[in-house]
């Protein structure tokens, strides 16, 4: 009896596995867990996930490039996820080249540390707050804004408090700008991804990053599916929760 319950639950997690690959296209084994103890919650999961994989709004190739932004963004950094995610774009056609490129756009999240701490750091000591730029610095943020399309207040402070570091910064931000490995309507939705992160709501980026697609031609329903994407890195929960559950339960001699 006990073989042909373990037979059974092994075949509807076989079947849950194939039907998930077969919408997705990936699988993380640490599923298997979640497929076995509650095939009922599981195929409500899968249904929230396999959404925008099944609208096909958004090409495979871009889909996977979002979630390979969203497991390598530094407020989230989930390696387990981010090597299925890069074997799935590879498999969808992306190129090495490619993923560099998301990697170097996903990178530049750290200077939303200046973004939210300048400001603050401004209001608090006074500093730079009435002091205007000069000319020099009026054609370096005029290249800035020629170049990205957009503004803020913080980058004011940057150049008047260190130039050097600014045009670092300038530099960084726009290389992925420079060559069209990636199209300028995706970079905005790896942009829009990353900002709306569970793991960030960096509520300013995401507006400029939205208005950023819009003008780059992309539609109400292509930001949305963006959105459904990044509201799926809720479930990173289960990947990393369950293999520590399953580890203490072994330690305490449950299975």
């Amino acid at each position: 009896m006990v073989n042909q319950e373990t037979t059974k639950t092994n075949e509807l997690v076989n079947d849950l596995e194939a039907a998930y690959k077969k919408d997705l296209g990936y699988w993380n084994p640490t599923l298997s867990y979640l497929a076995e103890k509650d095939p009922e919650f599981f195929e409500i999961y899968k249904k929230l996930v396999a959404t925008p994989y099944k609208n096909n709004i958004l090409d495979a190739k871009s889909r996977e490039l979002i979630n390979v932004a969203l497991s390598s963004a530094p407020t989230n950094l989930s390696k387990d996820t981010l090597r299925i995610h890069i074997e799935n774009a590879i498999n969808q056609g992306v190129t090495e080249q490619e993923i560099l490129e998301v990697f170097k756009l996903v990178s530049v999240l750290g200077m939303h540390t200046c973004a939210v701490g300048v400001p603050i750091l401004v209001e608090e000591t006074g500093a730079f707050a009435n002091v205007k730029l000069d000319a020099h610095q009026e054609e370096l943020k005029e290249k800035f804004i020629q170049k990205m399309g957009y503004w803020h207040s913080f980058r004011d402070t940057l150049l008047l408090n260190d130039e050097q570091f600014f045009e670092g910064y300038y530099q960084f931000l726009t290389n992925p700008w420079e060559n069209d490995i990636l199209s300028p309507k995706l970079k905005e939705f790896i942009y829009i991804a990353v900002d709306i992160a569970t793991t960030h709501l960096f509520a300013l980026g995401t507006r400029v990053h939205i208005q950023s697609a819009l003008r780059q031609g992309a539609t109400f329903e292509e930001i949305m599916e963006v959105l459904k994407i990044t509201s799926a890195q809720g479930v990173d929960t289960f990947y990393a929760g369950i293999p520590i559950l399953r580890s203490v339960l072994a330690e305490k001699g449950n299975k």
